[in-house]
């Protein structure tokens, strides 16, 4: 097994579940590393069951091609399990695989082997692994590196000239075998960006407008951290006299989101905490793959960038993301909520005056609660500092951060 470098913040949450009789499922986008965090957890078999039986099946190798029904991958299954010793089953990329989900709960129902699989397209879990094994999985979502990760697989001291590179490039893995210049690193970016929206887009979810697809992406990426709605989307497409529904729109935002290539954060009411219905915020999950179909430039759009790595952060800790509005109209950038905790953060380039500084604390100021509250930015002079109890902490640092 080739080298790998490991990524203990998912394998340190996925251990504890190893023999314990519930099937573990590795979501997230393609090519941000399931496969190889699922070779870690095989790794962590044979270490500590010597006599483990481990069954690997991979859908995009092309031995496996043959492997097309639920009835195929049954029977290869049990050719392969043996009685006399503890049988593990890794599947990767299971969504290739029609009816999948009848084998993985024959097997299950038997005790027939441990089960871990990874998927790409998250309509897997609301639709095939929702209905016939409700309650019998859990999921562990998998995205690409966070900065600490990056600085450790690219072997990098934490610095400005750092965060710019991760700003910029993002957190794909496979940039570590790739010089961290603009135009090789795009190319490559650009060639897994076409084959998220042809493969786990467009063919799984069936899109026949491709082309507005395409200009869609787009149009989300140049917006990210702006609040809006299909139908905002939809209007501005009419006054342009382009005819696409609302409902249209939704859709095919959703099967951006459903290849996790994008993410969503609701509007949250803080004093309640109830969601509304309309105008979200959304994310890309990696920021190399939202800079290199773009005109990009990081002075231009560092404050989307540094917004869009705040979220990511969060979600990397475990969080559930909002964005934040109270009753009297004030704006809070982001809502981490976790079981009972909860964390506030506002984002700014810089405070360079009164009246940024003004809106980025008063805001936070203006909620009457003790929960953590952070001011983040790039002003070299943040570290530790606090207004009135509200953290003001660099960007770098934020990110560096493993508990919040």
């Amino acid at each position: 097994m080739s080298q790998l470098i490991d990524r203990p913040i998912y394998t340190s949450r996925i251990t504890p579940f190893i023999n314990k009789g519930i099937i573990k499922v590795l979501t997230g986008q393609r090519r941000v590393g399931k496969s190889c965090i699922m070779k870690q957890l095989m790794r962590h078999i044979k270490e500590s069951v010597s006599n483990a039986n481990i069954i690997y099946i991979n859908k995009e190798y092309e031995v496996f091609n043959e492997l097309k029904s639920h009835e195929d991958l049954s029977s290869y299954v049990l050719n392969r399990l043996k009685e006399d010793c503890p049988n593990y089953l890794f599947i990767d990329e299971v969504q290739d695989i029609t009816g999948f989900e009848h084998t993985l709960r024959s097997l299950q129902a038997r005790n027939s082997c441990d089960i871990f699989v990874t998927g790409s397209n998250a309509s897997m879990l609301s639709g095939e692994l929702a209905t016939y094994l409700s309650g019998r999985y859990i999921e562990f979502h998998i995205h690409s590196l966070g900065f600490s990760e990056f600085l450790q697989f690219h072997k990098l001291d934490p610095s400005v000239q750092a965060l710019r590179s991760y700003l910029s490039f993002g957190g794909m893995p496979y940039l570590t075998n790739l010089p961290l210049e603009k135009e090789l690193v795009f190319e490559y970016l650009s060639n897994v960006y076409s084959t998220i929206l042809l493969k786990d887009v467009v063919k799984r979810e069936g899109i026949r407008n491709v082309d507005f697809l395409e200009t869609l992406a787009v149009y989300i990426a140049d917006n990210v951290g702006n609040l809006f709605s299909a139908n905002n989307i939809s209007k501005y497409l009419k006054s342009q006299h382009v005819n696409i529904s609302s409902l249209q729109v939704g859709n095919y935002i959703k099967s951006l989101r459903n290849a996790y290539l994008i993410n969503r954060a609701q509007r949250l009411e803080i004093e309640g905490l109830r969601k509304f219905e309309i105008h979200d915020k959304y994310f890309f999950e990696d920021l190399g793959l939202r800079n290199c179909h773009l005109n990009f430039s990081l002075q231009r759009d560092i404050h989307k960038l540094m917004e869009n790595a705040v979220y990511n952060h969060l979600r990397l800790l475990n969080y559930s993301v909002f964005t934040g509005e109270q009753t009297s109209g004030r704006e809070i950038d982001f809502i981490g909520l976790k079981n009972e905790w909860r964390i506030y953060a506002q984002v700014a380039y810089r405070i360079e005056s009164e009246t940024t500084k003004n809106r980025e604390f008063g805001n936070l100021l203006a909620i009457r609660d003790n929960y953590p509250k952070y001011v983040i930015s790039m002003d070299e002079w943040t570290s530790g500092s606090n207004v009135d109890g509200i953290m003001h902490i660099h960007l770098i640092d934020f990110l560096m951060r493993t508990e919040l």
